[in-house]
């Protein structure tokens, strides 16, 4: 029922762009804090950016200043904007989903990044 589908991964060169987005179904969209998590080959998932359902941001370290998280509980998707990328942002992407109250958590199948010349 719960599903998390992600979508916007590819490959780009540095410095460029992407917009990944994450279409939530099967919960109560704006009662759940969102979040971006990446795993790159090798290494442990790490967090990216989460919004809360007040609009509460946080970033990780590696990625201020140049990812933007953000939600629209009207589409129930969630989207990371991602600029002036880098070889060292290369990894999966994963969405998730967290009810903090229930301690429900979900997450999305990954969408791979690719950032290379």
């Amino acid at each position: 029922q719960v599903q998390l589908v992600e979508s916007g991964g590819g490959l780009v060169q540095p410095g460029g762009s992407l917009r990944l987005s994450c279409a939530a179904s099967g919960i109560i969209f704006s009662i759940y804090h969102m979040g971006w998590y990446r795993q790159a080959p090798g290494k442990q998932r790490e967090l990216v950016a989460t919004v809360s359902s007040g609009d509460s941001i946080m970033y990780g370290d590696s990625v201020k200043g140049r990812f933007t998280i953000s939600r629209d509980n009207a589409k129930s998707t969630v989207y990371l904007q991602m600029d002036s990328l880098k070889p060292e942002d290369t990894a999966v992407y994963y969405c998730n989903a967290r009810w903090t109250t229930a301690r429900q958590d979900y997450w999305g199948q990954g969408t791979q990044v690719t950032v290379s010349s």
